[in-house]
C-alpha cells in the first residue's frame, strides 16, 4: 500500500474535529483567554488531547506494531481500523462524554520464566487502542516526575541501566543489598488508592472514570465473567504508567530516608553497608509497604544478602572490590534447558532449520544478556552448544558406513575417519574427538549462520 493511500485511510478513520469545537478559542481572540487554555488543558480537558487526530494515528500505528492476540469480541489487530472507519465517530462520542464502557479482559495464563504461572488480562483491540491513545497523553506528564531510580517501563530507561547503576552502588561499598519482592503485585493493587494517586494529577472527570473503567472492566475466565475489585491487568498498555504511579510513593520515601535504591516495575533492590543496617531496612520498609500502599512482600522471596548471593534482572555480581556483571545460576540453567530442548537428538528436522531455530533465540538472548562481564563463561557456552550440534549431526549419520563416508567429504584423512566411524564410544563422548573438531570446525557453524554469545563491551 503506498504512503499515499495509507494516510488517506487513517483520515478516513479519524475525520478532523468539528469546526465548532476546534475553532472556538480562536473566534474569542484574546490573548488572556488563549493562555488560560493552555494553561487548564493538562488538568481539564485531557480526553480533548487523547482525541486528537494525530495521537489516534500514532496509538493505531503503535498498536499494529505490537500485533498481539484478540480478547473477548475475537477482533484482530488488522481488523482495528476497518471498524474505527465506521464506528469512530460514536467511539468519540463516548469519550468525550465520559460513558465509555471498557469490555472485560481475557484472562491467558503464561509460564513465568523462573517457574510458576503469570495471569495476563488481555484487554480487546479497541479497548488497546484507546489505553494507548490514554497512554500517549499521561506519560510525558507523569514520568518525568518519577524518580531516577526507577527504571521499569519508561521511555529512555532500561533494565541494563538499572543492572549497572547496582553495580555502581556496590563498587561504592553498600555491599548488602535488601531484596524486596511484592507479592502478585499487579493482582493486588488497591483501585481506591490507585485513584487517589491519579486524581492527584488528573481533574478531568471524564479521564478519570475511564481509567477506573479500566480497572473494574472485569476478566473473563472459564467462560465466567468476574468482576475485578483490585489489581492492575498486566496485558494493557496503561498498566505500566499505572504501576509505576503507584509504586512512585515507594521510590519518593526511599529517597527520604536516603537510600541508594534500585527498582524495575516490582523488583527493588536497596543497597546499605552492613547486614544489621538491612535488617533495619527490610522491617521498616516492609512496614511501610503494608500499611500505606496495602500491598504485601513475599517474605519467602525477600532477603538481607550479598549481592553474589542474590539475582536481580537475570544478573548478579562477581564479589571483588569492583564487582563485575555476571550470568546468575538460574538464567544459566534455563538457558540450557532451553538449549537442549531446540537441539535435542531425535527432533528429526535438518540441520540447517535447526541452526535457524536456535539461532533465533541465541541473538535475542545475546541482545539482553551480552550485557554481563564475564565473557569466558560465555565462551565456553558457545563450545557446548557446538558440542551439541556436532552429537545431532553424528546422530543423523546413523551407520558406521555413512559416518565414514561423511567424515571423509568432511576433509577428514581415511585412517581417522575409519577410526572414528568404528568407535563404540557414545555421540557425547566423540563431539569432542579431533575427527567431528576438523570435520565440523566451528567456521562449518558460523557459515550456517549460528551466532557466536561473546559481545565484546567497553562497560
Amino acid at each position: 500500500m503506498s504512503d499515499k493511500r495509507q494516510k488517506n485511510q487513517l483520515e478516513l478513520a479519524f475525520p478532523t474535529e468539528s469546526r465548532g469545537e476546534a475553532s472556538r478559542t480562536v473566534r474569542a481572540g484574546t490573548e488572556s483567554l488563549a493562555a488560560k487554555c493552555i494553561a487548564e488543558r493538562p488538568a481539564s480537558r485531557l480526553m480533548e488531547e487523547v482525541c486528537k487526530r494525530e495521537n489516534l494515528k500514532k496509538a493505531l500505528q503503535r498498536v499494529k506494531a505490537n500485533k498481539g492476540s484478540a480478547g473477548i469480541d475475537g477482533m484482530s489487530v488488522d481488523a482495528l481500523k476497518p471498524y474505527l472507519q465506521v464506528h469512530w465517530p460514536k467511539i468519540r462520542e463516548h469519550l468525550l462524554n465520559g460513558t465509555y464502557r471498557p469490555q472485560p479482559v481475557k484472562r491467558v495464563e503464561i509460564e513465568k520464566s523462573g517457574g510458576g504461572i503469570r495471569q495476563l488480562g488481555i484487554p480487546t483491540v479497541l479497548d488497546r487502542f484507546i489505553e494507548q491513545a490514554v497512554l500517549q497523553v499521561l506519560q510525558p506528564r507523569w514520568d518525568p516526575t518519577f524518580s531516577d531510580s526507577s527504571f521499569g517501563f519508561r521511555p529512555g530507561r532500561s533494565a541494563h541501566q538499572a543492572v549497572a547503576k547496582a553495580q555502581q552502588y556496590i563498587a561504592e561499598g553498600y555491599r548488602y543489598v535488601v531484596d524486596i519482592d511484592l507479592a502478585q503485585f499487579f493482582d493486588r493493587v488497591c483501585h481506591d488508592k490507585l485513584m487517589a494517586l491519579v486524581a492527584k494529577r488528573v481533574s478531568d472527570k471524564r479521564m478519570l472514570k475511564l481509567i477506573r473503567a479500566f480497572l473494574t472492566s472485569g476478566v473473563v475466565e472459564g467462560g465466567l465473567c468476574k468482576a475485578t475489585e483490585t489489581g492492575v491487568p498486566q496485558g494493557g498498555p496503561l498498566s505500566p504508567l499505572l504501576s509505576n504511579l503507584m509504586l512512585d510513593v515507594l521510590d519518593r520515601e526511599l529517597e527520604r530516608r536516603g537510600h541508594r535504591f534500585c527498582r524495575y516495575a516490582d523488583d527493588c533492590n536497596i543497597y546499605v553497608r552492613s547486614w544489621r543496617a538491612g535488617e533495619r531496612v527490610m522491617e521498616s520498609i516492609s512496614g511501610f509497604i503494608t500499611d500505606k500502599l496495602r500491598l504485601k512482600v513475599n517474605a519467602d522471596k525477600s532477603a538481607v544478602a550479598r549481592p553474589w548471593h542474590r539475582q536481580f534482572l537475570g544478573f548478579s555480581f562477581t564479589s571483588g572490590q569492583q564487582p563485575r556483571r555476571r550470568l546468575a545460576p538460574k538464567t544459566l540453567k534455563r538457558f540450557k534447558v532451553r538449549v537442549r530442548a531446540l537441539t535435542k537428538r531425535n527432533r528429526g528436522i535438518s540441520l540447517e532449520t535447526m541452526v535457524a531455530e536456535l539461532s533465533r533465540y541465541l541473538k535475542g538472548w545475546r541482545g539482553y544478556y551480552g550485557f554481563c562481564q564475564t565473557p569466558t563463561v560465555l565462551e565456553r557456552l558457545d563450545k557446548w552448544i557446538k558440542r551439541r550440534l556436532r552429537c545431532y549431526v553424528w546422530r543423523q549419520w546413523k551407520s558406521g558406513h555413512r559416518r565414514y563416508v561423511q567424515l571423509r567429504k568432511h576433509d577428514v584423512n581415511r585412517v581417522l575417519a575409519a577410526q572414528t566411524a568404528g568407535s563404540n564410544h557414545g555421540p557425547w563422548h566423540l563431539s569432542t574427538c579431533s575427527a567431528l573438531h576438523y570435520g565440523l570446525p566451528n567456521a562449518y557453524f558460523n557459515a550456517l549462520g549460528l551466532p557466536t554469545l561473546v559481545v565484546r563491551r567497553n562497560a
